[in-house]
């Protein structure tokens, strides 16, 4: 702005926005704007001319909104605001830390209705993506407050290595064989949610798509028993050959390559189409995909539940006619699949 500068940034993956004011001896002061906690805010625009700017706010119960700054008196207000799509009243977010394996402490976010019992009966989705560097920070799903919150499940985001969260270092962490930290944070966090006894194994269910889907996959082989319900979206699945599957010899500098021996072994270790086992107990999954996925591609899916079949282990297949990399090509599509998946979690984890 004309006397300040804006700044936002993540602490412990909760939004934060700083103004910063020149000051003598070339040295800055900086005041906190005092938006409310777990929340996304980002800078919309600034005006160089004065000392407004808009941010942009979003969080788990709190839909998108555009905030005017004055940036010298701190000052704000809310301008504008999608409506709400479902009754958040009575829901709160919390974070807590889990311990993973090898002693790193991973936040995660849970959203639950006031006053829940810790009792370990509640269903619980535990949602995750944990890889290329990509930051999955608090934001508002009409389908998930409509669909599962307003019903009493409750909603967990777990922000493992591989993601973006704390800085090229988190992401790098998980990088080709060193992989096995993102998983281990993943069931890190399910075990602390089951310790805690906000959910158990009974009443818990994942989900994760594309690099996600992978995510499921492997916490699916490797981890059968922690799990009611798992929903694998657009998933990579046979990762010995993905990089001769749609793009996915553009993603070696995350996975490894398989013509590289010392990476081959661990893909093969990781391969969750390659470690799907006969006479082990797993839970029914929900795997789907789309036909016209040209960037993971269909085959994954398609392989890995006819794998499932060769050897009698129930799952639940879909694949969407139409659309590329996501859930279909038009609203109603995308409507259907969620439905599809929200009535899946509440089979498995409610009834």
């Amino acid at each position: 702005t004309k006397n300040a500068l804006i700044l936002t940034q993540l602490d412990n993956v909760r939004g934060r926005a700083y103004t910063y004011t020149p000051a003598a001896a070339n040295r800055w002061t900086r005041s906190q704007l005092r938006f409310p906690d777990n929340l996304t805010i980002g800078i919309v625009d600034a005006d160089a001319h004065s000392n407004t700017a808009f941010l942009g706010v979003t969080g788990f119960l709190t839909p998108s909104s555009v905030w005017l700054v004055d940036a010298q008196s701190g000052a704000l207000s809310s301008v504008k605001s999608l409506p709400p799509k479902f009754d958040a009243s009575n829901d709160v977010v919390e974070q807590f830390e889990a311990t993973s394996k090898d002693g790193t402490r991973v936040p995660y976010f849970v959203v639950h209705r006031r006053g829940m019992k810790l009792d370990g009966n509640n269903p619980t989705i535990l949602y995750a993506y944990g890889g290329f560097q990509v930051s999955e920070t608090p934001n508002y799903s009409p389908n998930i407050g409509k669909l599962w919150l307003e019903h009493g499940g409750v909603w967990v985001l777990a922000n493992i290595r591989g993601g973006g969260e704390f800085g090229p270092a988190w992401h790098e962490a998980g990088l080709k064989t060193h992989r096995q930290v993102v998983y281990d944070d993943f069931a890190a966090v399910a075990q602390d949610l089951v310790k805690r006894r906000i959910t158990s194994t009974r009443r818990l269910g994942i989900q994760g798509g594309s690099n996600g889907g992978l995510l499921m996959g492997v916490e699916f082989t490797q981890h059968p028993e922690m799990w009611t319900a798992v929903d694998i979206q657009v998933p990579l699945l046979d990762m010995l050959r993905y990089e001769q599957i749609a793009a996915g010899s553009s993603w070696v500098g995350e996975y490894g390559s398989g013509s590289v021996p010392a990476e081959r072994k661990f893909l093969e270790y990781l391969s969750p189409y390659n470690n799907v086992h006969a006479n082990v107990k797993y839970p029914e999954p929900l795997i789907w995909t789309t036909t016209k996925d040209d960037r993971v591609g269909p085959q994954h899916a398609r392989k890995f539940a006819a794998k499932l079949a060769s050897m009698n282990i129930p799952y639940l297949f879909y694949e969407v006619i139409e659309g590329g990399h996501g859930s279909g090509a038009s609203l109603k599509e995308r409507a259907h699949t969620t439905a599809l998946e929200m009535t899946y979690f509440t089979r498995k984890l409610m009834q």
